[in-house]
């Protein structure tokens, strides 16, 4: 079972072409792959494919929708917000933001949006937990 396997992360997008823009100039990605029909684009981001698709139903999950691990929030912040990125303040129970970050005390991170609505979070964990999220991506990268 699952002899050849590969999961990817799915998120809407209403308008494709704006979607790839974001992505370009936001994120610096390109699409790996565009199935050359106008309904799914491919990302790789982080190790993870990301598949982009068409659909009227795109930013109507009000979730994260995708997460980033990163290992230094301050800076992966500036340089989205020179591209025009807007972090989210959020002030609920468990959870509050201040400036667009919340601090879990060894964890921080931050919500914004893509061009499409959907809720992506940026995150800075402790070292143990970023060296142990590497060890498991590289584990299961020797099994695929």
């Amino acid at each position: 079972m699952f002899e050849k396997l590969m999961a990817t992360a799915v998120l809407p997008a209403s308008d494709l072409d704006r979607a790839k823009t974001w992505w370009h100039d936001v994120l610096a990605c390109d699409p790996v792959y565009d199935d050359m029909e106008g309904e799914a684009l491919f990302y790789e981001i982080g190790g993870t494919i990301v598949m982009v698709y068409r659909t009227d139903y795109a930013g109507t999950a009000q979730n994260t929708a995708f997460n980033l691990m990163t290992d230094d929030l301050d800076r992966d912040m500036t340089a989205l917000r020179t591209h025009g990125v807007v972090f989210e303040d959020y002030d609920l129970p468990g959870l509050k933001t201040v400036d667009g970050v919340a601090d879990f005390g060894t964890e921080r991170s931050a919500w914004f949006t893509d061009s499409e609505g959907n809720i992506f979070a940026l995150g800075q964990f402790s070292a143990e937990r970023m060296e142990q999220a590497m060890r498991m991506r590289q584990s299961s990268a020797g099994t695929a």
